[in-house]
């Protein structure tokens, strides 16, 4: 039996995923006490369940029930029983939550009248960055449309076995829509010269050959690379050994759009050929295209 924990932010997206995932034929129980999931999946073993797959949202609306501890030790007796467990992690950036909170008028569930909505998104960070860390899929909802969460799960869901190799995500950003809270290890390539200043590539972007190569055939980024390729490949052997499931590498330049994009796109090419499984997520790159736009 396969169980998909989901945790994280209140308000950053759980119980959409979880319409999705009950969509996709998983079983799902929504805000269940963590002191509970042993007996409930003891159940699910011994019943007709038909499902491939059990989802389990659990966070902090069940109070005192709830701890990051806790759930950690009940994950460690699911494995111990023999049970593969995956821990989906969702989140989203303060302002987003803040905005998603005031739309819907919903008290967060850490909040009181001695406790306002920013110490409450603050209190819940702290008591969650534990299974954050330790969680083997993270998204981030901030900007995700919902058909991207969609594919986002049904990748997940495909995916056969919460295997022990190190699962990479190569990111680019702009640094003028913030970075991002997920990155593990976050690289600023702004010092590396602008093609939105160069005539015909401004309106292209790193994934056009034009600006590719205008970006990577420069000496300094070439020295950069080289320098970068290094220390990943001596970085990830050790996070591996360290039980760590996934990693975000975080690339970023002004908007997003095009220095930041050749060197993903070059990263995640390098890793692929390591033998790493990659994905890459260009954030920002539809966002600046609609900018220009309007300039």
């Amino acid at each position: 039996m396969r169980v998909l924990l989901l945790t994280g932010m209140s308000g950053a997206g759980k119980t959409v995923a979880l319409r999705h995932l009950e969509d996709m034929g998983a079983f799902c129980i929504d805000n269940l006490p963590p002191v509970l999931m042993v007996r409930f999946l003891e159940n699910c073993r011994d019943s007709a369940l038909k499902a491939p797959i059990v989802a389990l949202s659990v966070d902090a609306r069940s109070g005192e029930f709830f701890s990051a501890k806790e759930v950690r030790k009940v994950i460690d007796e699911v494995r111990e029983i023999g049970w593969q467990i995956d821990t989906l992690f969702i989140e989203a950036s303060d302002e987003v939550l803040i905005s998603r909170y005031k739309e819907s008028r919903r008290e967060h569930p850490l909040a009181s009248d001695t406790v306002s909505l920013v110490e409450a998104i603050a209190l819940e960070r702290e008591l969650l960055q534990p299974l954050r860390e330790t969680a083997n899929y993270l998204i981030d909802s901030s900007t995700l449309r919902p058909r991207a969460m969609q594919k986002m799960l049904s990748d997940i869901l495909s995916t056969t076995t919460g295997s022990a190799m190190l699962r990479l995500e190569v990111m680019s950003f702009g640094f003028k829509r913030g970075i991002p809270r997920q990155g593990d290890l976050v690289f600023d390539v702004r010092f590396l010269p602008n093609p939105f200043y160069i005539e015909g590539l401004s309106s292209h972007t790193g994934l056009d050959a034009d600006v590719r190569d205008f970006v990577i055939d420069n000496p300094v980024t070439q020295t950069f690379l080289g320098k970068t390729k290094d220390m990943l490949l001596f970085l990830l052997p050790h996070y591996e050994e360290e039980g760590k499931n996934r990693l975000v590498l975080a690339i970023g330049c002004t908007g997003g759009a095009h220095r930041s994009v050749a060197i993903a796109e070059n990263l995640t090419e390098f890793l692929r050929e390591k033998g790493y499984r990659v994905d890459i997520n260009h954030r920002d790159i539809d966002l600046e295209q609609a900018h220009w736009k309007t300039l």
